[in-house]
């Protein structure tokens, strides 16, 4: 396991208006505010945005990529903030903050060109056998 302070790599996701109505539609979430542009701005919104469980999926997605493919999320704890527009880019960043054995727990942030868009914790375990 990687020491405490270890800065994970960046990772640029593209806010396509594909990726945000994707992921509504794969998480079941068909408020209108995830997929229609119109009513969304009837609603005071300059447009769809996109979804908490999208959100977490890439937060997920960010962390296992780093780890591998034996990597287990244990917990997922992440709090949203300015939302994710179509045509931004969100870059995640995290660090370890502890490490317990084969478990570590990793800061996480999500920043886009309006501020942080999320921020939390993931705590993933890594089999040692599975580690390089």
């Amino acid at each position: 396991m990687r020491p405490v302070g270890t800065e994970l790599p960046p990772l640029r996701i593209p806010l396509t208006r594909t990726l945000i109505v994707a992921g509504a539609i794969a998480s079941r979430d068909y408020q209108d505010v995830h997929h229609d542009p119109e009513l969304a701005r009837a609603k005071g919104s300059p447009d769809v945005f996109m979804n908490i469980l999208t959100t977490n999926g890439l937060v997920g997605r960010y962390i296992t990529d780093h780890f591998g493919p034996t990597a287990t999320l244990r917990k997922v704890a992440i709090r949203l903030g300015a939302p994710n527009y179509p045509g931004d880019t969100m870059v995640l960043t995290g660090r370890i903050e502890r490490v317990d054995g084969d478990t570590a727990t990793v800061r996480v942030v999500g920043a886009n060109g309006l501020g942080t868009h999320v921020t939390g914790t993931v705590t993933v375990t890594v089999p040692a056998a599975a580690r390089p």
